[in-house]
């Protein structure tokens, strides 16, 4: 049977699909919406069976005109957290879902969607507990109604095959490149540093100093790795997938700046050097993300190794190496920036 993607052409969908390849998996029905063609090329690097259109789909999903496959991973959402048209994040993000959960429940095969650190907005706890949650924006909360609807099936014992919601944190890595803004600093810095000699952060916010503010960030090698594994031994859930350490936006920053100084032969610097020499540079907080923006998060990792999962984290410093050797391949001249497209 096949194995079905959504989000497939995305950031974490693509990387799943390349991560089953890897396993000789190649019956795997992408579903995704090249409205916007550039992540094509996403796809093009991944060995597929078949494509819907992620509006197609869904209505043949609700006709039940699709063939059983044997597993659902569900990547697919917009993930804008300023995205403000509550009608549309919710139709996207929620009633999506809930289309694919029904299903899965009626065909008995177990679906593994994504769910999102969102869903804790402003707490400075992050437990898989409902004391803990209190989104920000529309975004957390379409995220926050499924895992909450996943609960209630839950206590009435009425699943008939497993359901795994994983938490994603910050997730940073390879074929980010198509979202724009939303791509994550670590992508952003690596191209800033190639054109101006620095990288940027924001300024202090919310009692934390320049670039101080913290954040759980995970690479998406092993975010992908605990989907995998969850596909393997699936464990009904709802699961934080982070790195488990809260690390600064400092540490992102200068992990990108040292990796490309040491492809170019430069010395590796201190962050007390690399601010003096201008190669961080801080700057104001926007006002737009005042009240609406997460200054912490570290995911608590102890109901993930319960459920099983023992998928070893990188830290930042071995993540954006990693990331910045696969970003210097990929894009070996400074022309090459998809950033400036994008600006454009």
């Amino acid at each position: 049977m096949s194995i079905i993607v959504t989000g497939a052409a995305g950031f974490i969908g693509a990387n799943n699909v390349l991560a089953l390849n890897k396993r000789g998996i190649t019956d795997v029905i992408a579903v995704d919406n090249l409205s916007k063609a550039e992540k094509f090329k996403n796809l093009a690097e991944c060995q597929i069976s078949d494509y819907f259109d992620k509006r197609e789909f869904i209505e043949l999903v609700k006709a039940r005109k699709i063939a059983k496959p044997e597993a659902i991973f569900h990547q697919g959402a917009c993930s804008d957290t300023m995205e403000y048209d509550g009608h549309y994040m919710m139709n996207n993000n929620y009633r999506y879902t809930m289309e694919l959960l029904q299903w899965a429940q009626e065909l008995k095969i177990p679906m593994i969607y994504a769910s999102s650190a969102a869903t804790y907005g402003g707490s400075t706890t992050f437990v898989e507990d409902p004391a803990n949650e209190g989104p920000l924006n529309v975004y957390g909360y379409s995220k926050l109604l499924v895992d909450q609807v996943l609960r209630q099936w839950m206590a009435k014992g009425s699943l008939t095959a497993p359901v795994i919601g994983l938490r994603y944190f910050n997730v940073y890595g390879p074929h980010e490149q198509h979202k724009g803004r939303m791509a994550s600093v670590a992508f952003h810095q690596f191209f800033q540093y190639r054109k101006e000699g620095h990288v940027r952060l924001f300024e202090g916010c919310m009692g934390y100093g320049n670039g101080e503010q913290m954040r759980d960030f995970v690479y998406v090698e092993d975010v992908v790795n605990v989907n995998l594994h969850f596909f393997d031994k699936p464990v009904t859930g709802i699961y934080n997938c982070g790195s488990g350490r809260a690390q600064p936006f400092n540490d992102v920053a200068l992990g990108v700046v040292n990796a490309l100084r040491r492809n170019n032969g430069d010395a590796t610097l201190s962050l007390e050097e690399a601010v003096e020499g201008g190669h961080i540079r801080y700057v104001p907080f926007p006002e737009k993300l005042k009240g609406k923006y997460q200054a912490f998060t570290q995911a608590d990792l102890t109901n993930l190794r319960k459920g099983g999962c023992d998928v070893p984290m990188r830290s930042v410093e071995e993540g954006t190496a990693h990331y910045v050797d696969f970003l210097l391949n990929r894009y070996k001249n400074v022309e090459d920036d998809p950033t400036i497209a994008e600006a454009k």
